[in-house]
């Protein structure tokens, strides 16, 4: 890591948040990014403050599928920008996804950030078919997530939300909603959809009471 992965290494500790908010696109303050800001800014009406991760600044690799995680229950193989990032992650009960399109699927940066969480899972060695869990499971965590795509029909926007739905559902995230944003394809052309930024505003708040209700009964 860079002396200021380190900087923020040693103030990440003190400054997590109980929602956590990660846009996939390659592009700064784009639509992913202004959609994110928009839920997390509703998350913080509704009573819990977020953490915006722009993915692609973080500097970390793809998983290499070595298997050290499920010994050490943590990713020891790859120390880079997740590191970062995994207490935000364990510290956030609530969780917001925001990605564009790239050829029907998320970005490679949040499919690189969907398998790092790997080392969440646990397994079974001894069972056939292994049985496995998720240590972030039972812990009443919620998510939405969000797609951007340039094209008018839901069906160009291929498997984008369900790729990120479904490893969240398998963590033991309970992905409270969707939210597909079509005909987009200028930077920051989202501003101009009043009703796609609202309806993320909207979804955050509902996140944000679901997480405040929680932390607030533990």
């Amino acid at each position: 890591m860079t002396p200021s992965d380190r900087t923020e290494a040693d103030s990440c500790v003190s400054g997590l948040t109980p929602v956590l908010g990660c846009s996939g696109s390659p592009r700064k303050g784009g639509n992913s990014d202004l959609l994110l800001r928009a839920a997390l800014d509703g998350a913080a009406q509704g009573g819990a403050a977020g953490f915006a991760a722009h993915l692609p600044d973080y500097r970390f690799d793809p998983c290499v599928g070595c298997e050290q995680c499920r010994t050490a229950k943590a990713c020891t193989r790859l120390q880079d920008g997740m590191q970062l990032l995994y207490p935000r992650v364990q510290a956030a009960h609530g969780l917001i996804l925001a990605c564009p399109t790239h050829n029907y699927n998320v970005t490679a940066w949040m499919k690189a950030f969907i398998d790092r969480l790997y080392c969440f899972y646990d397994f079974d060695m001894q069972a056939r078919p292994r049985t496995w869990g998720s240590r972030l499971a039972g812990q009443g965590r919620v998510a939405v997530v969000m797609a951007v795509c340039e094209q008018e029909s839901s069906d160009d926007m291929g498997v984008t939300l369900e790729a990120m739905t479904r490893p969240l559902q398998a963590l033991g995230y309970e992905v409270l909603d969707q939210l597909a944003v079509l005909r987009i394809f200028d930077k920051a052309g989202v501003r101009d959809d009043r009703e796609s930024l609202e309806r993320a505003h909207a979804l955050g708040q509902i996140l944000g009471q679901r997480v405040a209700s929680l932390v607030d009964g533990q």
